[in-house]
């Protein structure tokens, strides 16, 4: 869920293959995305991560999507999908186990890159055990053999800048590890970050720092230092995910203020389908996303070294087809609302942007008094001072509702931070909760979701009592 796909690798001459499905980065070098997006041009003067801002990232040749693109020229898809994903670079996966290979693999691409006087971003994705068994499973067979891949993968990184987004989820998804096998997971990634240095000085090397909806920033930073973070250049956030940018950009912060705020530490997001953020908490294929940032490294934030698309849009997670498969349909939901990249946008802003970007305020139809039916389903998942909760509105009238208006206490000391898919805010213990407008009208029995991150103190209850539109709901 939280984890990408696996990515076929095979090695090509100029290029590299691709990578896997639910993660990958069609990472490139300029940038804007659907709501809220890094202005491409005129990077130069704006506040900088350690990465130049005119860096310009590779484009792999033969990525499925640019393959898709090539074969179906008379497709009525095809033009959106060329110009606002197929146009951009993305991060290169290598995720079978192919120790045999690995090195000239990796040559392939660095060298290709370097002539084209690109940055590659290459994702190692082979640590034993890799997403828990999920829809991603794989690997190494152990971590001597993982360890001796690790060294393969390195010889071929050449002397030329690179990006490397060491193993997604093998930080913030432990869950399947005892105690010792993750302090050796651990140690593991640690040798790794020095392996790719030794071989090559000039290698940017990111670990998982996973997503703002998942391990807290402490919890995260505590990994992360565990697993030799402090001789990294960093940490990637929200690897096929689909928070907003402004969030992710917040929980680097923290994330980075856990750590003590080295210097040398940067975080880079995963920016590839996060315009309009999640969709409650649905995460395999779900519908009406949209990409985001264009990549760049122009991210006008000092915490923020760049903006990729690790998990490249339109390969699908799972639901949609086998995890990795390219989705011409998944291609141009996620495309055809987002803006030209060659558009110039304005930076991030630090609000979430909202769901649909609206070309103007969307609509805010006053809620009618009464005559709602309703029932409201609030589930929180919890850690140590803070939780995120996915809410789902269901009208059980006869009548449709159009606008509506959620309210509830709080019976502990729950403060909202942000939410998604609704406009979330709270007066001491009284939170209300109202619609975006491309949500707010809801047919007789129907229902929408919408997410919230909170933190607490002492007391996170769960509330019970809820009204919409003034009128009690059930809840389920």
């Amino acid at each position: 869920m939280h984890t990408p796909d696996p990515h076929r690798h095979t090695p090509v001459p100029p290029v590299r293959p691709t990578r896997r499905a639910a993660a990958l980065a069609l990472a490139a070098a300029t940038a804007a995305v659907g709501l809220v997006v890094a202005a491409q041009g005129g990077a130069g003067a704006a506040v900088q991560g350690s990465l130049a801002a005119d860096t310009q990232f590779y484009k792999d040749p033969t990525s499925q999507v640019v393959k898709w693109v090539a074969a179906n020229p008379g497709d009525s898809r095809t033009q959106v999908i060329s110009k606002r994903i197929a146009s951009q670079p993305q991060g290169i996966w290598f995720s079978n186990y192919r120790p045999d290979s690995v090195t000239s693999d990796v040559r392939a691409v660095t060298s290709a890159a370097a002539q084209a006087g690109q940055v590659p971003v290459l994702v190692a994705y082979a640590i034993p055990n890799r997403d828990c068994g999920g829809a991603s499973a794989g690997g190494a067979p152990d971590l001597p053999s993982y360890d001796a891949w690790v060294g393969k993968f390195a010889a071929g990184l050449g002397s030329s800048r690179t990006v490397v987004v060491l193993e997604p989820d093998s930080i913030a998804l432990t869950t399947c590890l005892s105690a010792q096998q993750q302090n050796d997971r651990f140690a593991s990634l640690a040798r790794a970050v020095t392996t790719i240095h030794a071989a090559n000085p000039n290698a940017k090397v990111y670990l998982d720092g996973g997503h703002s909806t998942w391990n807290s920033a402490a919890e995260q930073a505590n990994r992360l230092r565990g697993a030799g973070v402090l001789n990294a250049d960093g940490f990637f956030t929200n690897v096929s995910n689909f928070n907003t940018t402004a969030n992710e950009s917040s929980f680097a912060r923290n994330v980075l203020n856990a750590l003590g705020n080295p210097g040398n530490l940067h975080a880079v997001i995963d920016t590839s389908r996060n315009g309009n953020g999640p969709a409650g908490s649905a995460w395999c294929d779900p519908s009406g996303r949209r990409i985001g940032n264009y990549p760049t490294a122009a991210t006008n934030d000092s915490a923020v070294d760049a903006f990729l698309w690790i998990k490249p849009p339109g390969e699908a997670d799972g639901c949609a087809a086998a995890a990795g498969t390219f989705v011409p349909d998944i291609a141009y939901q996620l495309a055809q609302n987002a803006p030209d990249p060659s558009t110039p946008s304005q930076p991030p802003s630090s609000q979430p942007p909202t769901s649909q970007p609206p070309t103007s305020q969307p609509p805010t139809s006053q809620p009618p008094a009464g005559n709602a039916a309703c029932s409201i389903a609030y589930r929180a998942n919890s850690w140590a001072g803070g939780f995120t909760a996915d809410v789902t509105v269901k009208n059980t009238g006869s009548a449709a509702i159009s606008g509506w208006t959620l309210g509830w206490t709080f019976p502990g000391d729950q403060k909202v931070t942000s939410a998604w898919n609704a406009r979330v805010t709270q007066s001491g213990a009284a939170v209300t909760a109202t619609d975006l407008g491309y949500n707010g009208t809801l047919a007789a029995g129907a229902s929408t979701a919408f997410g919230l991150q909170a933190t607490y103190g002492s007391n996170n209850t769960t509330p019970t009592a809820f009204t919409l539109n003034g009128t009690a709901c059930t809840t389920s």
